[in-house]
């Protein structure tokens, strides 16, 4: 606790005490004018390094009272009007206490904006240091945290006041970022040199790829305006590792220290062995979102148009005028209406009569008047239901385009065909739509940040023997289950928190692990899949063994039931070898895994990489598992 004669003897804590404080009768008035208030600090650590940065302020009242906690403290000054009076007051028993134990590191106190302008006023622009100083504390030292309890109102007063903080040394951060109040407008014009993320985005990021990337697009603005970013609210060792890896540099939360009313001099030490761990954090993986616009690099053929009231005539002289046409749009104004099939129009067009009945008619007659139109700003989603819709006219008719509803041209079914091919296959990149596991592009992303972080991991690139005898036997539907079993058993036996499991495509994998017991690991998988695979084949088969079909030059022969190569390469901390350069040789490896491979069980085999020095290979925990040279 502070003692009250001793806080009334400095100037800047007397000028906080108004008449409101001095003769109000409620609780929280009370304890500012008893002294009951007193500070604990919180440890803010560097992330990579693990050392301890900095602290931050915390008030309390009492202990064992309801005003124990800054909430209740600060609804309290609120209801009893002396809510700026106590933000003020809080800073100079923060200040008091620090300066006290002459900590080492940097210090965060916590002021509102409004609070922070009335600050400045009281000890005057040019004093701001001097009073700082005054309670043993170095400005420099120093960094006000904006705590927004309402919106700004007064931008250039709030900047103003940053501006007479700046200039005494002391830094300025910008508190909570993300809650709903602390805003991108008070960010763009005070300029903070520090942004706290607020907790919402850190609490299970290992787990939420959406927070992952919105965490990324608040580091694309710190980067904008050169601000240096802390985490708030790290509970976990695995929320640490991630944001570790995501470089994000300094962070707090009760798993680094928990307030105490002295400065730690370290953070604990679990979080200390997280931090200096060389493991690489597994991010969570978001499959691609095809965005709109889909269409924006499709051949838009630039057909011409009519009006509602042109003739048929009209429209059977331009279809002759212009061969390769394959239909014509109605359209008001820019607005289309109705799509004319060329060779529906032109078949009516030339039966007996028409011309001498129908000729100077409107074409709205002969036209469909429900066609498919098609911005050029839709997504896949919306290409897929029609290609999937009972309606396939526009196999014939082909559809229409609009860019913001507006008619741009014609396209054809062939063509809408093949654009959500190449949105779906663009997609499967990312994520396979098989086993919804990360596709081509997230494996090789990961590959290169652990090679940038200099860790050693294990590429493993898994592959099934006789897996075409077999989707050929019991058909595709059959085949997807096997490989899907593939994928649950290399998830269920991988550490989620260390190892990375991709799907390049088909049957083939990339295991890209980092846990000390991989080598356990990939024979676990291995036999499990032998056994679990098994009840894909009939009784016959199994009894059997196998089952007999055709191979790849159509020749019937008998094929053993299906199992499971893996191919694997240790990359040694610190290897500059290239993501393709690992693949390739884990792809070398796996060939050899396969030509290995005994009947029933599969096999793993290691390569080493050029120029790296083989150890000999240990005795493999099963009998059946052929294990070559492994590198150092």
């Amino acid at each position: 606790m502070i003692d009250p004669q001793m806080l009334a003897r400095l100037p800047a804590a007397a000028a906080v005490l108004s008449a409101a404080v001095r003769n109000g009768r409620g609780p929280v008035a009370q304890l500012m004018r008893s002294g009951g208030l007193y500070c604990v600090f919180q440890p803010l650590a560097d992330l990579r390094s693990g050392s301890v940065y900095a602290h931050e302020a915390l008030i309390r009242g009492p202990q064992g009272t309801a005003l124990h906690t800054p909430d209740a403290l600060l609804r309290g000054a609120a209801c009893e009007g002396v809510l700026r009076e106590f933000e003020l007051l809080a800073v100079c028993v923060a200040l008091l206490d620090w300066g006290r134990q002459q900590a080492p590191g940097r210090l965060f106190i916590n002021l509102s904006a409004e609070a922070l302008v009335q600050a400045v006023a009281v000890c005057g622009p040019g004093m701001v240091g001097d009073t700082v100083r005054s309670f043993g504390v170095q400005a420099r030292s120093l960094v006000i945290e904006i705590t927004e309890h309402d919106r700004v109102i007064d931008m250039p007063a709030v900047c103003a006041a940053v501006k007479a903080v700046h200039a005494t040394g002391a830094r300025l951060a910008l508190d909570d970022f993300g809650d709903g109040r602390s805003s991108l407008r008070l960010w763009s014009e005070a300029k903070p040199d520090f942004v706290k993320i607020d907790k919402y985005f850190i609490r299970q990021i290992e787990q939420h790829p959406a927070n992952l990337q919105l965490l990324q697009a608040i580091k694309g603005i710190a980067e904008v305006f050169g601000t240096t970013l802390i985490a708030e609210g790290i509970e976990t060792e695995d929320e640490l590792r991630t944001l570790r890896d995501l470089d994000i540099p300094y962070g707090q939360g009760w798993l680094l220290g928990r307030p105490s009313e002295t400065a730690q001099p370290r953070i604990s030490a679990q979080a200390l062995n997280v931090a200096q761990d060389p493991r690489v954090a597994v991010l969570p993986h978001q499959g691609h979102n095809a965005r709109p616009g889909v269409l924006r690099n499709l051949m838009v053929m630039q057909a011409p148009c009519v009006a509602p009231t042109t003739s048929n005539d009209e429209v059977a002289a331009l279809f002759k005028a212009q061969q390769p046409l394959h239909a014509i749009a109605v359209v008001d104004g820019e607005r289309p209406l109705a799509l004319i099939n060329r060779q529906h129009f032109m078949n009516h067009y030339a039966t007996l009569y028409f011309r001498e009945v129908h000729g100077r008619k409107p074409c709205l007659a002969f036209a469909n008047v429900q066609p498919r139109v098609v911005d050029l700003d839709c997504d896949v989603d919306q290409l897929v239901g029609i290609l999937t819709s009972q309606d396939q006219r526009y196999l014939s008719d082909g559809f229409i385009v609009t860019d913001n509803g507006r008619y741009a041209g014609l396209g054809t079914g062939e063509q809408l065909v093949r654009r959500v091919t190449e949105a779906r296959i663009e997609a499967a990149r990312h994520a396979n739509p098989l086993t919804f596991l990360p596709g081509n592009i997230p494996i090789s992303l990961h590959m290169q940040r652990l090679i940038d972080a200099g860790a050693g991991f294990v590429a493993c690139y898994a592959d099934l023997n006789h897996f075409k005898p077999f989707n050929d036997h019991y058909g595709y539907w059959r085949g997807d289950q096997m490989i899907r079993l593939v994928a649950r058993l290399a998830v269920a036996h991988c550490d989620a928190r260390r190892d990375f499991v991709g799907h390049v495509g088909g049957d083939d994998f990339m295991l890209l692990l980092q846990s000390e017991d991989w080598r356990q690991r990939c024979e676990d998988i291995v036999a499990a899949f032998a056994d679990d695979a098994l009840q894909l084949f009939d009784t016959q088969a199994r009894e059997a063994g196998g089952i007999w079909a055709e191979d790849r030059h159509g020749i019937r022969r008998f094929f053993p039931c299906t199992t499971l190569s893996i191919g694997v390469v240790r990359i040694a901390p610190g290897s500059r070898l290239a993501p393709e350069d690992i693949a390739n040789l884990a792809a070398l490896a796996k060939q050899q895994a396969k030509s290995q491979s005994l009947a029933g069980r599969g096999a793993i085999a290691l390569h080493a990489p050029e120029g790296a020095t083989p150890a000999p290979a240990p005795q493999p925990a099963l009998p059946s598992f052929t294990t070559a040279a492994e590198p150092c």
